[in-house]
């Protein structure tokens, strides 16, 4: 599922309109971008929580080359699924 089915599904689920919807999904996604930029872990309880957690920096290889590469530091966005997600996948 993309994005636009993602939208189409939460207005049919909802009862409102495409542009609606659109508006909604995209203020979430925004919502959840801006605590994790903030260092703030977010908890949607039975779903999951989204949290963000930094990589050090690192020696890498390129695996064409075999040529040793620097990997700079970075922040990597986390999921971590809930009871009620993955109760209601198995």
């Amino acid at each position: 599922m993309n994005k636009n089915e993602f939208i189409d599904r939460v207005a049919d689920m909802a009862g409102m309109s495409k542009a609606e919807a659109t508006r909604a999904v995209d203020a979430v996604f925004d919502a959840i971008t801006e605590a994790l930029r903030r260092g703030d872990d977010v908890r949607l309880v039975g779903f999951g929580t989204f949290s963000a957690a930094k990589r050090a920096a690192r020696e890498g290889r390129n695996p064409r080359t075999g040529e040793t590469i620097q990997i700079p530091a970075s922040i990597q966005p986390k999921f971590s699924a809930g009871k009620g997600l993955k109760d209601a996948l198995n």
